[in-house]
Formats: structure tokens, C-alpha cells, sequence
């Protein structure tokens, strides 16, 4: 990790392909984003690839839409996008011995076009206190459709 990533984690009880097809489908990131800017998936493929582009519906105390494109993909155990901005919200998903999944979210803006503007604004604390709220609720929903 640098020091322009924020990662956390989490142990879920539902199999790294269970986890892996919520996150690879865009229609379901309203129902397990923790940040409450995801309104809707309004266009693109109902599965991801890489290369995949998908248009969000969004909401920063305005509404806008955005597009990102999947950068890194790898069944069941990576998945990341990014948009014009190009920092990176990344999935990794490691199975466990019960046969559980330990997932790894991180928002990296290593690879950002502005890394400097981005380290001196709220936007990493707001990221790591997002994914704190997405994880439990990707938890809730991979374990609940086991």
C-alpha cells in the first residue's frame, strides 16, 4: 500500500464467486454502497469485464452521472474501475479456510490525474470512512443471497 491508498477489510461467510458477481454486476452497487452517492446504474453491460465501461447515476449534493471503465479484473479475485479522474476503487477477495471470503476494498488515487490536489481535500477520510459503511453492507448481501 502507499501512502495514497485507504484500504479495509472483511471476512464474509459466501464464496469468492458469490462476492465476485455482486461486484462485477453495476446494477447492484446502490444496494451495497456505503457512501450514499451510487443512485443507480444507468448504463452498460450487466456483467463487467476488463476494458467494461458503465455509466452511475450519482449524487454529491447534486446529481450527476459519471463513467468508469474496469482497469483490472480477475474472476473472483480482483476487480477495480476507475473514471476521467482516474483514481481507483479496487475489490481484492481472498478465500478463506471455512471457505468464506476476506475482501479488501481500497480507494487508490496513486494513479489519479491530480494526486497532489487529492492529498490536501477531505476526500481520503471521506473514501475510508465510505468503505467502512460499504463492506458491512456488501457482507450483508453476499451472505444473504448465499
Amino acid at each position: 500500500m502507499t501512502e495514497r491508498q485507504v484500504s479495509r477489510s472483511i471476512e464474509i461467510d459466501a464464496p469468492p464467486s458469490r462476492v465476485f458477481d455482486l461486484l462485477a454486476d453495476p446494477r447492484r452497487h446502490p444496494d451495497f454502497d456505503g457512501s450514499g452517492t451510487v443512485r443507480s446504474a444507468i448504463s452498460g453491460p450487466s456483467r463487467l469485464s476488463l476494458g467494461a465501461r458503465f455509466g452511475v447515476a450519482m449524487r454529491i449534493r447534486l446529481p450527476y452521472r459519471i463513467s468508469n471503465t474496469v482497469v483490472e479484473f480477475e474472476e473472483d479475485r480482483r476487480i477495480a474501475w476507475r473514471h476521467f479522474g482516474r483514481h481507483r476503487w479496487r475489490y481484492e477477495l481472498t478465500p478463506t479456510p471455512s471457505g468464506g471470503t476476506r475482501v479488501t476494498e481500497t480507494f487508490d488515487w496513486s494513479t489519479s490525474l491530480g494526486p497532489a490536489i487529492i492529498d490536501r481535500t477531505a476526500f481520503p477520510t471521506i473514501n475510508a470512512r465510505s468503505i467502512e459503511q460499504t463492506l458491512p453492507r456488501l457482507k450483508a448481501l453476499a451472505e444473504s443471497d448465499a
